[in-house]
């Protein structure tokens, strides 16, 4: 397969790593960089040359043992482990889920302390619980953007109808790989009857 054919197309994850066995590539990283290393091999240049390495956290704070308390200092290498979330849940209490929105804004808050992730946990929440209110769904992730994006045009359409649009659509060529929404794509269904 060429590198423009492989490009074409939407490949899972599992797919990807059986990219990777089979032409002896590293399966570690995203999907995004799975798929540049797979192409580069293909195309026959230098795999993963525009791969960022990854830093090695400057502080040597450890997450997992150390005690923690609301003066505690956000370091470059917080890590999302039982002792941080333990502690969390005391601080806040049963109603507290580590969710994305707030590890996010840990990860980009370093030397912030966890007395200032605590309020802005409470500001998330507040913000989530507000009538209309989106996530922001990345980038990477394919398949809910696609089910977002048709059930946003089609409200009354089952989550297995707009799950058998997927599963049909990422079966044809996709633009760089990327399964996008078009309002034939509800031709799936018709087609399923």
């Amino acid at each position: 397969m060429s590198h423009i054919e492989f490009s074409r197309w939407y490949w899972s994850v599992e797919s990807l790593h059986m990219f990777c066995e089979l032409l002896g590539l590293p399966r570690s990283g995203t999907k995004s960089q799975l798929r540049e290393r797979i192409a580069a091999k293909l195309g026959g240049t230098e795999a993963g040359a525009s791969e960022t390495p990854k830093r090695k956290p400057k502080s040597s704070f450890n997450w997992a043992k150390e005690p923690l308390e609301a003066t505690t200092i956000i370091t470059d290498s917080v890590s999302f482990g039982p002792n941080l979330r333990g502690w969390l849940k005391k601080q806040i209490g049963p109603r507290f889920v580590c969710h994305s929105d707030f590890m996010a804004w840990i990860k980009s808050n370093e030397g912030a302390t966890l007395a200032d992730a605590i309020e802005a946990w409470h500001e998330i929440e507040r913000e989530r619980s507000q009538p209309g209110f989106r996530r922001e769904i990345a980038l990477c992730n394919n398949y809910l953007r696609y089910l977002r994006a048709i059930r946003d045009d089609y409200p009354d359409m089952s989550q297995e109808d707009a799950m058998r649009c997927w599963q049909e659509k990422k079966l044809r060529p996709a633009q760089d790989g990327f399964v996008i929404y078009e309002r034939n794509d509800l031709r799936f269904i018709e087609q399923a009857k």
